[in-house]
């Protein structure tokens, strides 16, 4: 299961699009409102997610998405669910997705040493650890990380590459690109 977690003030495109290439590629994806349901974005938009933090389990857990957005990446970090589910997920080699400000937790919490990771220009520094290389998109073993609300889109479907392979994801790009 793909838990993606969603906290006030999150980046609408980062979650929503990846959330709407994953729904369709069939990949098992569930919300996260950390500390409600009804989870309002940087831009005003409010969502329902599936479920909320109270509710987490990590029993299934495949992967953790964070989307970025200020001041969600905030409200994320300082969430006790968000950061024992990353703490879990580095633990026991599950894949962790972080987009544009939201690499800065992973940063923080010592999980870049050894790493290539983007994030938003300006969070830079908060890539402990990290080799920064000049990607939009970078993918190091199970750590995926994403510059911003503009490599949403192809986060998404490298995330689809990795768990339904390459094939898949191609064919997915072309029907959402209509290239």
């Amino acid at each position: 299961m793909i838990y993606m977690f969603l906290a006030d003030g999150f980046e609408e495109i980062e979650a929503l699009c990846p959330l709407d290439l994953f729904r369709r590629a069939e990949l098992d994806v569930t919300t996260v409102g950390v500390g409600k349901s009804q989870i309002t974005g940087a831009h005003g938009i409010t969502v329902t997610a599936d479920m909320t933090d109270a509710d987490f389990t990590s029993a299934d857990l495949e992967m953790i998405f964070l989307p970025g957005g200020m001041p969600g990446t905030l409200n994320l970090a300082d969430s006790e669910v968000v950061m024992n589910a990353l703490r879990y997920a580095s633990d026991n080699d599950k894949y962790i997705a972080a987009i544009c400000a939201a690499p800065s937790i992973l940063g923080d919490e010592g999980l870049l040493h050894g790493k290539s990771a983007v994030c938003y220009p300006g969070f830079e520094d908060r890539l402990i650890g990290a080799t920064i290389p000049a990607k939009k998109v970078v993918v190091d073993g199970k750590l995926i990380t994403a510059k911003g609300m503009g490599a949403a889109l192809e986060m998404g479907l490298e995330i689809i590459a990795l768990l339904r392979g390459k094939e898949y994801a191609d064919e997915l790009r072309h029907t959402v690109i209509a290239d």
